[in-house]
């Protein structure tokens, strides 16, 4: 492939008017409109500070949260052919110096809160501080295939994995971006989302394409997600599109809350429920458009409201540019439950894992890169049924954990839920649950199991329910379940 500036990410995302508003900071005090032409001046503000360090192809940490030196700091690392690593704020030292030296990481571009983690690590270059005037920067000519981003993985069945992705990455991104947003794009359109833009989803399912498609994106990032703070901030930036991670929407029903004004919101990570996607056409008064992908290959699948109904249960349809299917044992379609796959060349798909080839050829089988999850194909739509190690077997039956756990979220008093496998003598596994009551109920175990067997299955009802403080979690909000079977393992009698 012919190396062009065009494809450059950074290229892709600050190629608008100068005046245009690209980021509405309300990070700090008060409201700062960023235009294009501010962003630029920042991104190569950087870019001159760093090409003098770094060369190309060397991977830098970006440890920021959600601000405008956040999008410039890897636009000057993509603009001057560098490999940028974003870092969350929250991880705590070891998690840190492990992405570091796996990494292979010098230099880390951070604030003056996030300095001091570095030491005895790499490098801290203040962004804010750091740039140097001067003539514009050109950008690095590259190809799709050229590595610009390495995403570790959130770590929900095993330990994370740094994904290098290519410049295709942002290009691969904009169909399911549109798509999930109702066609994203319309005049008063406006992004935001409170996920981290340290992760697959705050980076490249909001901020980098509403950068390329000149949607304003709003900079602010909650420490603790709050429901009254989500209601200002959309209020304050007239914001009408969202992408809102499970938990988010599971805070903002137990809240009660209630916001108009949206277009779409968008939701990944984790299947909703139909009680979950009813109450937020009510609260929200839109239909929330489901989306499907992982790190090292994402926003594949999505649904649509404006375009075709959106099913409980599924996550809707491929996106443009993507064959996602569900494969048997062998790497071919079936129309049985087997694993999600998607075919090999598809825009956003990972070049590799870093440093791990054995874990990238198992990442592939044939044709066909594997996520890992279980599913059923009905027409052009995907059902999810769960990760293949969650998938729980009891006296024959197969049962997915989603859908136990969307029918117990239908509880009243029920904030949220995780269901495992237990190990079990008789039945190979018993389905237990845990549960987070909401604060003040009374709700019994046996009740539980009883609303479940009343409304799902009698099969595939929790045989055991726990009551929780708060289920484990990772940084990005997703229930580890691996977590919730080792505790589920180790009550089971020997």
């Amino acid at each position: 492939m012919t190396e062009t500036i065009s494809q450059n990410m950074a290229a892709q995302c600050l190629d608008h008017s100068r005046q245009k508003c690209a980021i509405i900071d309300v990070s700090g005090n008060e409201r700062i409109d960023v235009s294009f032409g501010n962003l630029q001046q920042m991104t190569d503000g950087i870019a001159r500070r760093l090409i003098n360090h770094i060369q190309l192809g060397d991977r830098v940490g970006v440890l920021l949260g959600q601000t405008p030196w956040c999008a410039a700091a890897h636009l000057a690392l993509w603009k001057i052919g560098a490999i940028s690593v974003p870092l969350f704020k929250l991880l705590k030292h070891d998690a840190l110096a492990s992405r570091i030296k796996d990494a292979g990481i010098n230099l880390v571009l951070c604030d003056e809160e996030g300095a001091p983690l570095f030491i005895g690590l790499a490098k801290p270059f203040i962004a804010s501080a750091m740039g140097v005037p001067g003539d514009p920067i050109c950008y690095t000519p590259v190809d799709g295939n050229t590595p610009a981003v390495l995403i570790y993985t959130s770590g929900t069945t095993g330990e994370p994995k740094g994904a290098l992705h290519g410049h295709s990455l942002l290009a691969g991104h904009l169909p399911g971006v549109v798509l999930s947003h109702n066609n994203l794009g319309c005049p008063e359109d406006c992004l935001w989302t409170p996920a981290d833009w340290a992760w697959i989803g705050g980076l490249f399912d909001v901020l980098m394409p509403g950068l390329a498609l000149g949607v304003p994106v709003v900079a602010s990032r909650m420490l603790k997600f709050n429901a009254e703070e989500c209601k200002r901030i959309i209020s304050l930036c007239s914001v009408k599109n969202i992408f809102f991670p499970p938990t988010a929407l599971r805070m903002l029903r137990g809240a009660n809350v209630k916001i108009t004004g949206l277009r779409s919101v968008a939701c990944g990570g984790e299947p909703l429920g139909a009680e979950m996607l009813e109450w937020a056409r009510i609260a929200l008064g839109v239909t929330v458009n489901e989306f499907y992908g992982q790190t090292e290959c994402n926003m594949v699948v999505t649904s649509c409201a404006s375009q075709f109904p959106v099913r409980p249960g599924f996550m809707g349809r491929s996106v443009p540019g993507f064959d996602v299917q569900v494969i048997d044992d062998s790497g071919r379609p079936t129309a049985l439950e087997g694993e999600i796959a998607i075919r090999r060349g598809a825009p956003s798909m990972m070049l590799k894992y870093w440093g791990r080839p054995v874990d990238t050829a198992i990442k592939f089988h044939g044709e066909w890169m594997l996520t890992g999850d279980r599913g059923v194909q009905d027409g052009a739509e995907i059902r999810f049924i769960g990760r293949c190690d969650d998938v729980i077997t009891s006296s024959g039956y197969r049962i997915g954990p989603a859908e136990i756990e969307d029918c117990l979220m239908t509880h009243p008093e029920v904030v949220t839920v995780g269901v495992v496998g237990k190990p079990d003598i008789l039945r190979t596994q018993i389905v237990k649950a845990y549960v987070v009551r909401k604060a003040g109920s009374s709700v019994t175990e046996n009740s539980l199991k009883d609303y479940v067997k009343e409304r799902f299955a009698a099969h595939s009802y929790p045989r055991e329910v726990e009551f929780l403080d708060e289920l484990p979690t990772t940084v990005t909000g997703k229930v580890i379940r691996k977590e919730l079977r080792a505790r589920a393992a180790k009550e089971a009698p020997s």
